[in-house]
């Protein structure tokens, strides 16, 4: 059954490989901070930075998390981090399967 109103967010952040990604996502989602994090490899981001235009390969992390949890989730990503500045980015689910948003809320609730 669809669900149209959730604290349901997906945070969107990015890794400089996938070893990286790896221990993020792990360690977020062991602290009950992440219900689920995908990882997909292969980006090339352009990007400026300190005044140059930048070109790296990523890693693109979409985090599903609570409006709860953000503020320990972004501090917890500025501390597993290498870069100085994590891109963070968060996105409002606007709607979803009602069994899978019960799921996501339950698995990032304050232990």
């Amino acid at each position: 059954m669809l669900n149209e109103t959730t604290a349901a967010r997906i945070v969107i952040s990015t890794a400089a490989s996938e070893e990286e990604a790896a221990k993020i996502a792990r360690e977020l989602v062991e602290r009950g901070l992440a219900a689920c994090i995908s990882r997909l490899p292969g980006l090339r981001s352009v990007y400026r930075w300190q005044g140059a235009v930048e070109e790296a390969e990523e890693v693109l992390l979409l985090i599903k998390t609570s409006q709860e949890r953000l503020p320990e989730l972004e501090a917890a990503l500025q501390e597993l981090h290498s870069y100085d500045v994590p891109e963070f980015l968060v996105l409002p689910v606007m709607a979803g399967g009602g069994g899978y948003l019960e799921w996501l809320l339950s698995s990032v609730t304050k232990q």
